[in-house]
């Protein structure tokens, strides 16, 4: 008990109760948001989600007690196995797994649907940082052979958008791709050796690009390009534009205030508005500024993240928290960016308020290694007092 007392202290109080506040706010909406999906297709109770979502927060709470009480430094080890894991259910994916909106990237364990690539996206981070921390000193050191270990980090980055791609996940892709992307570029490898990488990888991209052309007659898939015409959806309502014109109606008909909790019209028009266009859905129903004081609370939750990366007395830690953030921030950006008619619509999930297992149990258990990383800094700190 008291070791629990004491975890507790040493936790952020202010990125667990914005946590604990966006979670409860989001699993709340779920009821709402899904409840068209759940009573008229799938015949079933309003609360169909809600209670999916609440046990899967109860198993990720259990976990994260868990994660709160193993050193970061034994990553290196767990980051391997985790690692090692989620390529060989990636692997089997790619060629059993079930095809669900056009994506093959589903695999049914046991009546439960899983999606080991919202797992990559943790394991990445955590890999990367421990070898970043690992290398830091040979790859500052200018004079000896780097590139056996950069091979080993250029491995570890670009293996899951590679295996992605293939299971025709663009989205999820994207956000592996950039969270490697960034951490790439903060990485204490040497920028002469960034500017060579990024050159090669630039032209094995265009390779790669060349040959999906040349075999398949092109890169993306129908459903895929559909998604690139986005600048005037509602021009397209037919076709491309039917999710964001029905977002745009949503939004605005929630005005200052919204239209009352229940009360959403949109959501019978809007697919999935319990999923990525779960704002949307807020947005009618709360209005204006309580979806202002959403992105404030994001906002909040960014900054303590970047804080705690650059306050950490550890390099894992410094990398993990700013991956972490990353992590995010592209998550947050994408699915608003897609949802407002700024870039494509990608299926991206909204942190804390969209439903979804796989994607919801990875965000608990990444703000629960987050909070670790506090717990040692705040440990740290305490030591140094004394």
């Amino acid at each position: 008990m008291k070791g629990l007392v004491k975890t507790f202290r040493n936790m952020d109080k202010i990125l667990l109760i914005i946590t604990i506040g966006l979670f409860v706010f989001g699993l709340l909406n779920i009821v709402t948001a899904s409840s068209q999906v759940s009573v008229i297709r799938y015949s079933s109770s309003i609360y169909n989600y809600f209670i999916k979502q609440l046990a899967i927060l109860f198993v990720g709470s259990i976990l994260s007690c868990i994660i709160l009480t193993i050193p970061t430094k034994s990553y290196r080890f767990f980051g391997l196995v985790s690692f090692l894991v989620i390529a060989t259910l990636s692997i089997a994916v790619s060629l059993y797994g079930e095809t669900y909106s056009g994506n093959q990237n589903w695999i049914n364990i046991g009546g439960f649907m899983f999606q080991p690539s919202e797992f990559a996206k943790p394991v990445v981070i955590v890999c990367l940082a421990m070898l970043f921390e690992q290398f830091y000193k040979k790859l500052r050191t200018k004079g000896i052979d780097h590139y056996s270990m950069i091979a080993i980090i250029l491995f570890v980055g670009c293996f899951f958008p590679a295996l992605i791609f293939l299971q025709r996940d663009l989205g999820t892709m994207i956000v592996v791709s950039l969270i490697f992307g960034c951490m790439f570029l903060a990485s204490p490898i040497l920028r002469i050796e960034k500017f060579k990488i990024i050159i090669l990888l630039g032209i094995l991209s265009l390779i790669g690009c060349f040959f999906l052309i040349a075999n398949a007659g092109k890169i993306f898939t129908a459903a895929q390009s559909s998604r690139f015409h986005f600048f005037d959806p509602c021009s397209d309502y037919e076709e491309g534009g039917y999710q964001i014109c029905n977002g745009f109606i949503a939004i605005n008909s929630g005005g200052l205030f919204g239209v009352g909790i229940g009360n959403s019209k949109q959501k019978s028009y809007i697919p999935e508005s319990h999923t990525d266009s779960v704002f949307a859905i807020i947005g009618e129903e709360y209005g204006f500024f309580v979806t202002t004081f959403i992105l404030i609370l994001y906002i909040i939750l960014l900054y303590r993240i970047l804080r705690l990366s650059s306050l950490s007395n550890t390099i894992r830690g410094q990398y993990i928290c700013f991956g972490m953030a990353i992590y995010l921030f592209l998550h947050i950006i994408i699915n608003l960016g897609g949802l407002f008619g700024l870039m494509p619509l990608t299926g991206i999930p909204l942190p804390f308020l969209s439903y979804g297992g796989s994607f919801t149990l990875t965000l608990v258990l990444s703000l629960a290694v987050v909070q670790r990383v506090h717990i040692e800094y705040a440990n740290s700190k305490k030591i140094h007092k004394r």
